[in-house]
């Protein structure tokens, strides 16, 4: 989209940033309805164990994450963003309902990783896309206002997981999911990007050429940022621990949508925040906040502190979303905006697998301490490294 011709909405704000930003608000009404449960729907429904909770997570977010350097590398090669926006959307959104028909954890691994793939094909083009339909003073407010309407959408969400859960159970609320995910890929047609002609022959030589001219700098952030990625166990375990510690499953979604409302709160800010100080120090500080939560939640024994390390949690995930993306952009060249996220987010996605497999069998094999260990000495580790790695292209 030439930035000509983009609409100004508000605060540098355009029609696009926004479009993108309800698109992304009703996918995650959709996910968030069923995403949170998942890890309840495995243990209390299925019967699985935490190992096979992580596996499910950490595998899911892996494979669709292998898509996520080649989308973003053909997306820069034809030019075109919208198209993979297009049939990520729709996959995801076809895929939600079919969790309904589970019986066993395998299926549900099998369907997370199709619905995940979906999320593969689109992530990068469509962040390449918010980058190209805003200026560059105000990168890290559109990326905090993009993720502060997926926030939205997975408060909404979460919160109708909580109240409909006790009436209509897992499987329907799974069914249900489909309409509000739907809606989400009819708006995506009215988003506009530039037009450029599609080149004729595309130069298929090679993905492996384009990866070694991204910064040096870049790469090392990537490394960075995928130890973090290793430790970070998510949200799954924090709720497994909140239903360790004795609350229900309807209690564990409540304080699922405290986290969210924080993390929705504080993402613009955090946006707006990286814009002026730097992407690096507000980073940093996401990190540390990540080993606070998880040396807290060691110790953690009633529902009271666990909701302040909900709320911690919020904090931590709204500082690092938007910004390690405006980051990562940051330090690319611009014609390799979409390779150079694709591969940030296929480089942590692969770390989740390991991570999750790891987080899992801490838990299962030891207790759940050991994980939460694990994932506060990996983030301290990550901002150590984080010192070496500079603002600006090296």
């Amino acid at each position: 989209m030439d930035k000509g011709r983009q609409v100004t909405i508000f605060g540098g704000m355009t029609r696009n940033i926004f479009l993108l930003g309800l698109i992304s608000l009703f996918t995650d009404v959709s996910s968030q309805m069923v995403f949170p449960l998942i890890p309840l729907f495995l243990t209390t429904v299925l019967g699985a164990s935490a190992c096979a909770v992580g596996v499910v997570e950490g595998a899911a977010e892996t494979t669709a994450s292998l898509l996520k350097v080649v989308s973003g590398y053909w997306s820069d090669k034809i030019k075109k963003r919208k198209p993979f926006v297009l049939l990520g959307y729709s996959l995801s959104s076809i895929t939600k309902p079919i969790f309904a028909f589970a019986h066993v954890w395998s299926f549900v691994l099998f369907i997370r990783i199709i619905e995940r793939i979906g999320k593969g094909l689109r992530t990068a083009p469509r962040d390449a896309l918010v980058a190209e339909s805003c200026d560059e003073s105000v990168r890290g407010k559109a990326y905090g206002f993009h993720r502060a309407m997926d926030g939205i959408g997975s408060v909404f969400g979460a919160a109708l997981a909580f109240f409909l859960l006790p009436t209509l159970g897992y499987r329907n609320i799974f069914l249900l999911a489909f309409i509000p995910a739907i809606a989400g890929v009819f708006i995506v047609f009215f988003v506009k990007e530039k037009n450029a002609p599609v080149k004729e022959k595309t130069e298929v030589i090679s993905v492996k050429i384009s990866l070694k001219e991204l910064p040096v700098n870049l790469r090392l952030f990537i490394l960075v940022s995928s130890v973090f990625a290793l430790g970070h166990f998510g949200y799954a375990f924090l709720l497994l621990r909140a239903k360790n510690i004795g609350l229900a499953d309807h209690t564990a979604i409540l304080l699922y949508v405290l986290f969210y409302i924080v993390y929705t709160l504080c993402s613009i800010p955090s946006g707006i925040l990286s814009d002026r100080f730097g992407r690096k120090p507000v980073l940093m500080a996401g990190y540390l906040l990540f080993a606070a939560t998880s040396l807290g939640m060691m110790f953690t024994s009633s529902i009271y502190s666990i909701l302040i390390f909900f709320v911690i949690y919020g904090i931590f995930y709204a500082l690092i979303d938007g910004a390690q993306r405006a980051f990562v952009v940051d330090l690319a060249r611009e014609n390799l905006r979409a390779t150079a996220l694709g591969t940030f987010h296929t480089a942590i996605g692969i770390a989740a697998l390991p991570g999750g497999y790891i987080a899992g069998m801490l838990w299962d094999k030891i207790n759940p301490e050991t994980t939460f260990l694990y994932g506060f000495i990996l983030s301290v580790l990550s901002t150590i490294l984080f010192i070496f790695v500079k603002e600006y292209k090296i």
